[in-house]
């Protein structure tokens, strides 16, 4: 395993676990942490025998605070590599899953981190925030397109409008965080949420991936039905397709590939 600078990244069988790594500044992300991220999320992709990842913060107080306004207060170039903020927001074709385990502050870029995950566990002390009308800028790493499609147009403009601050509570109420745990707990439920998904095929989970990302880009539910998804054809042509059925006649566990 390679070594970082600014996140940490640990393998717990067919788990990716990475932890952004600037406690000081609440792990909020300049570029170089950003391009460091995308080779970790690049690696994870290409890896047969990784099958989800979690991403979360180092320390107790933040997930991620997101762009590193000090740094570029201070002159520096805020950029992203073309996957996106953390090398996630952008990366449109991965359909393997990630799970945000938010253990504090998510925050302008750390709240699109989370959103651009597959599912949310967050902490009973995390909170949750799309603040940059009131610093002079805008949710451009995905925020305003994602989240009115999570929670809808009305929920969505109540916060991006106004920049306000949702308890980890508010968030599961509104619909884009899954489970909220006490705070010492929040890594065991990413792992509770992981080892269930490791439970299913890699290939029937990353079709299935696939279908509900690209079909949400199709005109309607009959589109989005009838489209094409290599995905799928892939998973019809798999191993798991027969494992699947044969496991389940023969009352075993099944043995699902890696891919």
């Amino acid at each position: 395993m390679a070594n970082y600078e600014f996140c940490e990244v640990e393998r717990d069988g067919k788990m990716t676990i990475v932890t952004m790594n600037r406690p000081d500044v609440m792990n909020s992300l300049h570029p170089a942490a950003n391009y460091e991220l995308e080779k970790v999320f690049d690696d994870f992709a290409a890896d047969p025998s990784q099958w989800v990842a979690i991403i979360t913060g180092a320390g107790d107080r933040a997930f991620s605070a997101g762009n590193d306004l000090k740094f570029t207060a201070s002159g520096g170039k805020m950029e992203s590599p073309k996957t996106g903020f953390a090398g996630l927001t952008a990366r449109y074709d991965m359909f393997k899953p990630v799970i945000a385990a938010v253990n504090g502050v998510a925050m302008g870029g750390g709240m699109e981190i989370a959103i651009a995950c597959d599912i949310i566990v967050a902490s009973d002390k995390a909170i949750f925030a799309l603040p940059e009308p009131r610093v002079g800028l805008a949710a451009g790493a995905g925020g305003v397109h994602r989240l009115p499609r999570q929670i809808g147009l009305k929920q969505a403009m109540g916060m991006i409008l106004t920049g306000r601050r949702v308890s980890a509570e508010e968030a599961q109420r509104l619909g884009f965080v899954n489970e909220v745990v006490p705070h010492a707990d929040v890594m065991n439920a990413a792992k509770r949420w992981a080892a269930q998904i490791m439970e299913c095929s890699p290939m029937s989970v990353r079709a299935s991936k696939e279908m509900s990302m690209q079909g949400l880009a199709q005109a309607g539910i009959e589109a989005a039905a009838n489209g094409k998804y290599a995905g799928m054809s892939a998973l019809a042509k798999s191993k798991d397709y027969v494992e699947g059925p044969r496991a389940f006649a023969e009352k075993r566990k099944p043995n699902w590939a890696d891919v």
